[in-house]
């Protein structure tokens, strides 16, 4: 886990959305935010954050003295550059917790009272938005500490032969490692649990049962999709899931089966338990590549409606 802190230099609320916020000693942040300002409500852009860091930069470009809550942000931080945050990533404080849901905004331009005042804007770029997690109350000079977000990734292997040792498993050794590339190369911390469990239902349904319960991000299992005696991931996985997700398996087995028809044959399938991503994938090393290569497009995007982030 991976830490920083900043201070919280001010605190700032306007009744109207796009005006100059005024700062206060003290703030209290319900589930919709804070109490009194006009961004609160049911959505994810409930609280901002700007670092002075950035108002100062951007004084000299305006060639005056930048107030705090002059560009309507909600918390002024001093100590750390929150714009380079991801969604998901989160702010702690002794009483509070929030959920970092956006960086940066669309400009209003001339629409925006701050634009109009200021002939410019920092928040579209270093401006942050976040959710609220635990209410309560915050003050001037109190410490915020950044938490990185680590999504955890379970991957599970369906193998008679790998269990038994008469092979050696690959499939699940790719996944992670395939995974693991993929989130540093998109900034985000991964960690992974691997097992490698017989074609049994019982074992199955114990493991991802297990999983749901300690809140892995994503499911992956491999092998046992395809239509023998012993396949039999696809039935217990649909039965597991609260929702199907078609599209991205159809779309795979199509755009690979037009090559080898035999990967037509896979039953591969993807949902969702909760806030979970599960996906069933085959026990090739090949379609292991081939499955993710897709997946990943889809992964952050499937993240942000999951938690009811509208990236649109």
């Amino acid at each position: 886990m991976t830490q920083n802190t900043c201070t919280i230099k001010s605190l700032n609320i306007s009744e109207k959305k796009g005006t100059i916020k005024t700062p206060r000693k003290e703030i209290t942040l319900n589930m919709e935010g804070i109490e009194g300002d006009a961004h609160a409500g049911k959505w994810h852009r409930q609280v901002s954050l700007l670092a002075a860091e950035s108002i100062e930069s951007f004084e000299s470009e305006l060639g005056r003295k930048i107030n705090f809550g002059e560009f309507a942000e909600n918390i002024t931080t001093e100590g750390f550059q929150v714009h380079l945050t991801k969604p998901f990533d989160r702010f702690v404080s002794e009483n509070v917790e929030m959920e970092v849901t956006q960086i940066g905004k669309k400009c209003h331009g001339t629409n925006c009272e701050i634009f109009q005042l200021t002939g410019n804007c920092v928040m579209p770029k270093e401006g942050i938005f976040c959710r609220v997690v635990t209410p309560g109350k915050l003050s001037e000079n109190d410490v915020l500490t950044y938490i990185r977000k680590t999504f955890k990734i379970k991957v599970i292997t369906l193998s008679d032969r790998a269990f038994e040792g008469i092979y050696k498993d690959k499939s699940g050794p790719l996944i992670e490692k395939l995974s693991k590339d993929w989130f540093t190369e998109t900034g985000y911390l991964c960690e992974t649990n691997r097992s490698v469990i017989p074609d049994q239902k019982e074992l199955l349904e114990k493991e991802l049962e297990k999983a749901a319960q300690e809140n892995y991000d994503i499911i992956y299992t491999t092998g046992s999709t395809g239509i023998g005696p012993r396949d039999i991931a696809p039935k217990i996985i649909a039965d597991f899931i609260d929702l199907k997700i078609p599209g991205i398996m159809d779309m795979i087995r199509l755009k690979y089966g037009a090559e080898k028809p035999n990967a037509l044959l896979s039953r591969s399938l993807a949902g969702v338990k909760d806030k979970t991503l599960v996906f069933s994938l085959p026990g090739s090393t090949k379609a292991v590549n081939e499955y993710l290569s897709e997946i990943h497009k889809i992964l952050m995007h499937s993240f942000l409606m999951l938690h009811g982030i509208d990236s649109h």
